[in-house]
């Protein structure tokens, strides 16, 4: 059907047509080819080309004649009276002009043609962004999975304090693979939590965000204790903390420090309770107060990797200064 109806076009609105989507689909089709190397795609697109060439030189040959006609289509244009004369005296012949037949208007043809490329053009420029996306590309995870968790009152007796839900969209940014020296990688899994600290019976928020990619898991937790960075650090060196050092982020106190996380093993076949609670890789730590006058409550930004590798404290501390900004500091009290 479509066929028939590009037969049907005058001559100078169906090749200039012709000659457009031939030369726009060959040179797309021919790059897509170049990229996945793929030789099936170049041919059909070497195909498109030789046909758009075969009708570019077709309109040049009909271009030659328009211009230069032939000696008998001029003489063509002149009637020899003898052949009509009437029956009668005549005292004279004279050459009858035979009505020319009216061709179509050359620049209104161009102009038709234009418009109608120009409508297709749009229709294949609007109609692959109304079309599903083929695209196998992962994208990166979300936070929001469309439930509205319950907050422990917890949350609602202390000054301001972060949800799950809202430090995970903090952490969960588009640059947080380039600040691990990672840029190439997407997020695999991101998860949000308002939990509450361990042995408070539950009177200190805890909430907790973490994002894992290919190569790290980066986890982030806000605990609201009266527990300030000195005395963290006092803690720390009684621990098993290792490679403890001190710094200031954004105008806080803070501290690194490294130390093993814990693996286990969660049996899911109803055989048993799992494997037993075994060492995990080393994670680097980085721990901020809350204030500027680090009146009690801190942040913890952990990194680690299964493979045990770890990333510069540097990029801890850029991962820290984007993150801080989105936690609201604690009032004074």
């Amino acid at each position: 059907m479509l066929g028939f109806l590009i037969r049907r076009l005058p001559f100078w609105v169906r090749e200039p047509l012709l000659i457009v989507l031939g030369s726009v689909l060959g040179v797309r089709i021919m790059f897509l080819a170049v990229r996945d190397h793929d030789r099936i795609a170049a041919g059909i697109g070497l195909v498109f080309l030789v046909f758009t060439a075969v009708r570019v030189h077709t309109v040049f040959r009909a271009l030659r004649a328009r211009r230069n006609p032939p000696p008998a289509a001029v003489s063509a244009g002149v009637v020899v009276a003898d052949a009509v004369a009437p029956v009668g005296p005549v005292t004279g012949l004279h050459p009858v002009p035979a009505v020319a037949k009216k061709e179509p208007n050359a620049w209104g043809q161009a102009v038709a043609a234009v418009a109608v490329v120009g409508a297709l053009a749009a229709a294949l420029w609007v109609v692959p962004g109304a079309m599903p996306s083929d695209d196998k590309s992962p994208q990166p995870a979300s936070c929001s999975d469309g439930t509205q968790e319950e907050l422990p009152k917890a949350y609602t007796r202390t000054p301001r304090p972060v949800t799950g839900d809202e430090l995970c969209e903090v952490l969960n940014r588009p640059d947080l693979a380039q600040l691990l020296g990672t840029p190439g990688e997407t997020a695999t899994t991101v998860s949000g939590t308002s939990n509450t600290a361990p042995l408070t019976d539950g009177r200190v928020p805890q909430p907790e965000a973490e994002v894992a990619f290919d190569t790290y898991t980066v986890n982030v937790s806000v605990t609201y204790n009266k527990l300030s960075i000195d005395q963290y650090v006092k803690l720390m060196r009684y621990g098993s903390e290792r490679d403890i050092r001190t710094v200031r982020v954004l105008g806080r106190p803070a501290v690194f420090s490294s130390d093993h996380t814990m693996q286990f093993q969660i049996d899911l076949g109803g055989g048993g309770s799992g494997g037993p609670v075994e060492q995990g890789p080393l994670a680097r730590t980085l721990t901020v107060a809350l204030d500027r006058d680090d009146g009690g409550g801190y942040c913890d930004i952990s990194v680690w990797s299964r493979s045990g590798a770890l990333p510069n404290d540097s990029g801890l501390l850029d991962i820290a200064a984007k993150v801080l900004p989105g936690i609201p500091e604690r009032p004074a009290r």
